[in-house]
C-alpha cells in the first residue's frame, strides 16, 4: 500500500528567555543565553487534519512569566484551520504548555498514552520536581473528557492513521509520546519534549525536568530509528527550528515553518 504524504507545520505561540545551565542535567559551564520557543504542530493533507498539542493560555503565560505571542487557535487560523472544527488532537503529554487550551477544541478526540494519565494522577505528583510542569485543573479537565469518551488511550506504539503513528518514549514524563509522519521527504518525527533542543538528542544530554534519565537517553536512539535521518527529527522547543525550516509564505515568516521541507543545515 502506498502511504499518503502529509504537510507538517510548527506554529510558534510563545517564547521565554533562559540560559544554558537551566536546560541540562548537571548544568552547563557556559552561562549564556538559550531561549525557548513554544509550538503547536499541524499535520494535514487533503483527507485529514491533525493537531499536535494545544499550548497554553495568556493567563498561564502571565502566571509562569512567559512571553505570549498568540493563542494556538489564532496560530492555526493563520493556516486556515478552525480549532473548533478539528477532529483529532494528539496530546504528547499533559504538561501545561502542551494541553493548556484543550477547551478551544470542542469537537476533538484527544489521543493520549495510558502511562501519561496514570503518571499525572498518580503517586509521583506528590513531588514538586515532577508536578511543577502540570496544572491540576488541566489534568482534571482531561479526566472529565475521559468521562465524555473524548480521550482515546494507547499503550505504546500505535497507528493513528495511514502514515501517522504514535510512539511512547517516556523519560521527560512517564507517558510522553512522539509523532511519526510520512511526508514527501520521508518519515519526519515531531519529537515534542522527547528532545527539547537539537543539542539534547545530538549530544546525549538531558533536560532538567525529567522523570527517568534512562528512558530519555534510550528515547534518543528510538528517535533515530523512527526518522529517516537526524535531519528528520524536529525537537520540541528549539528556536533553531524557526531558522532551519522555511515559512509557508512571506506573511507567516517567524510565525510558522514547514517541517516537511528540507531543512537548511
Amino acid at each position: 500500500m502506498t502511504l499518503p504524504n502529509y504537510e507538517i507545520y510548527a506554529i510558534k505561540y510563545a517564547r521565554r528567555d533562559a540560559k544554558r545551565p537551566v536546560h541540562f542535567v548537571g548544568g552547563d559551564p557556559h552561562d549564556t543565553p538559550m531561549p525557548m520557543d513554544y509550538f503547536v504542530w499541524l499535520v494535514r493533507n487533503a483527507e485529514r487534519t491533525i493537531v499536535i498539542d494545544t499550548g497554553f493560555t495568556q493567563s498561564m503565560a502571565e502566571q509562569r512569566k512567559r512571553e505570549f505571542i498568540r493563542t494556538p487557535a489564532d496560530g492555526l487560523a493563520l493556516m486556515g484551520v478552525k480549532a473548533a472544527e478539528v477532529k483529532d488532537v494528539v496530546i504528547t503529554h499533559l504538561h501545561y504548555d502542551h494541553v493548556g487550551t484543550f477547551q478551544d477544541f470542542p469537537a476533538a478526540q484527544f489521543h493520549l498514552q495510558d502511562d501519561e494519565m496514570s503518571y499525572a494522577t498518580g503517586r509521583h505528583m506528590r513531588h514538586k520536581q515532577f508536578n511543577h510542569g502540570y496544572e491540576v485543573e488541566e489534568v482534571i479537565g482531561m479526566v472529565r473528557l475521559v468521562y465524555k469518551d473524548r480521550v482515546t488511550f494507547y499503550k505504546g506504539d500505535a497507528e493513528l492513521a495511514p502514515g501517522i503513528s504514535l510512539h511512547h518514549i517516556g523519560g521527560h514524563t512517564a507517558g510522553l509520546q512522539c509523532v511519526r509522519v510520512h511526508t514527501a521527504r520521508g518519515w519526519v518525527v515531531v519529537a515534542s519534549d522527547t528532545s527539547h533542543y537539537y543539542e539534547h538528542f545530538e549530544k546525549g544530554r538531558v533536560f532538567t525536568t525529567t522523570f527517568h534519565l534512562g528512558d530519555t537517553l534510550d528515547g534518543y536512539a528510538r528517535l533515530h530509528q523512527l526518522a529517516d535521518s537526524p535531519k528528520h527529527i524536529v525537537p520540541g522547543h528549539d528556536p533553531l527550528v524557526m531558522q532551519r525550516y522555511p515559512a509557508p509564505s512571506a506573511e507567516l515568516k517567524d510565525i510558522v515553518v514547514r517541517l516537511d521541507s528540507v531543512p537548511t543545515y
